[in-house]
């Protein structure tokens, strides 16, 4: 009310105006609060697919190392069925050389026989060189898998991270809409967790530290 020409406020105006300004002052901490929330959930974002796409990657290799042990062993089936082929041809010369009597086919079949050893000698150790390249890369299979699943736990904690991020910007929201001072203690607890969700990625764990393992790259499994 108005008096000899000053302005007086009433009790009613009084709140009216620290109700103003409390509003204000929530709505500027709820503006800086989800602007930082976003931060943090667009950093927690790339982390995350970053993880995933290490994950995938070590994944891609693991079945590349695999079909390469595939191909050698089929490499190594055709030199042992080459191997038993000239073993059998080698029986039938030793069976035809002690059956004949003639001198010159004697001693044609032995030339034989010595021939079948030789190649058999070094188709032997062709298989047996390509056996060991694909237990080599069998053995390389199960640690690329491994540290694929390793790599995809921090995936999961993020994504988990930034669903908690999210629900807090939610709540942001609606206390800047509501005016709702428990709404913003309630988005900073889930913010919080989803913060805490995403630092904990960070720390080793028994089960799920993406640096436990260091396999060999596929491609220097190829070579």
């Amino acid at each position: 009310m108005s008096h000899d020409g000053f302005h007086v406020h009433g009790p009613d105006q009084h709140a009216l105006e620290h109700q103003a300004q409390h509003g204000e002052a929530l709505a500027i901490r709820v503006s800086i609060m989800t602007a930082i929330l976003a931060t943090f959930g667009a950093v927690f974002s790339f982390l995350g697919a970053s993880h995933q796409s290490d994950a995938a990657n070590l994944k891609n290799d693991a079945i590349l190392v695999k079909n390469e042990a595939n191909q050698l062993r089929t490499q190594a089936a055709n030199q042992w069925a080459f191997y038993q082929a000239k073993s059998t041809k080698q029986n039938l010369a030793e069976l035809g050389a002690s059956l004949t009597n003639s001198e010159a086919t004697r001693n044609k079949l032995t030339a034989d026989i010595e021939r079948y050893k030789t190649e058999k000698a070094e188709i032997l150790k062709g298989a047996q060189a390509l056996d060991a390249a694909a237990d080599r890369k069998d053995a390389a299979v199960g640690p690329l898998i491994e540290q694929s699943r390793r790599l995809m736990h921090p995936h999961h904690t993020l994504a988990q991270a930034i669903t908690f991020i999210q629900v807090g910007i939610a709540l942001a929201s609606i206390c800047a809409l509501t005016k709702v001072k428990a709404l913003f203690w309630a988005s900073a607890a889930a913010s919080a967790i989803g913060i805490l969700l995403a630092l904990s990625t960070l720390f080793p764990h028994s089960d799920a530290h993406p640096y436990g393992i260091t396999p060999e790259p596929a491609a220097a499994h190829a070579k």
